[in-house]
This record gives C-alpha cells, structure tokens and sequence, in this order.
C-alpha cells in the first residue's frame, strides 16, 4: 500500500508559480503511475495531468499545457508538479493519486488506487 503526503500549496497573485511535491512511501512508487487532481465545490474532482510510471510519458487537462509541468523521481520517491503563470480559475485544492496500472492514461478518479490528503493552492487577481 501506498501513501502519499502533497506540500507546496500556498496564496499567490495571479501570474506567480507554485511547485506541489507528492511524497510516496510504503510501496513501489516506481510501478505506480501518478496523477495530480484538483477539487472546488463548484467544479468537483478534475484531472490535471499525469506521468507513466517510468517518467518518459506524460498528459495534460487543455487548460494547463504550456503552464504545468508534472515530473516524478523514482530514486526519491516524489513526484512534482510545477505551476507558472497561475490564474485564479486554478485555486483548488490539488491532490495527487497513484496508479497501479502505470501507464499515465488514466484521467478518472476511479482508476486510482491512492490518495493524499490534499494542499490548498489560492490564486488571487
């Protein structure tokens, strides 16, 4: 089993950059695709990108290509996500999720077998 603690989170201006990390322990973090989600009570649960299993593959929602990068270190055991010019339609809470079935395909929530917690990301204008 896996667990998985995300830091980084915090309140930006509108045009500034966060980096979220994801922390695995307790598995083969490196058999595991891992997904960043991020949740609002207005829009729910939506996927924001994902990295296979080996790092080498990676997919995007529309709205943050050219602005997210997702990247993972299977020596460390962490994953990343880097977020520039953040807007405030990205304020969320931001989640990360391992896959077991590696690939990166998965854009479901259902299809992930763990979860963090979750760290607040507030962009204002």
């Amino acid at each position: 089993q896996v667990q998985l603690v995300e830091s980084g989170g915090g309140s930006v201006q509108a045009g500034e950059s966060l980096t979220l990390s994801c922390a695995a322990s307790g598995g083969s973090f490196d058999e595991y695709a891992i997904g960043w989600f991020r949740q609002t009570p207005r829009k729910g649960r939506e996927f924001v990108a994902s990295i296979n299993r080996s790092g080498y593959t990676t997919f995007y929602r529309e709205s943050v290509k050219g602005r997210f990068t997702i990247s993972r270190d299977n020596i460390k055991n962490i994953a990343a996500l880097r977020m520039n010019s953040l807007k405030p339609e990205d304020t969320a809470v931001y989640l990360c999720a391992a896959d077991s079935e590696g690939t990166g395909l998965a854009r479901a929530s259902y299809e992930y077998d763990y979860w963090g917690q979750g760290t607040q990301v507030t962009v204002s204008s």
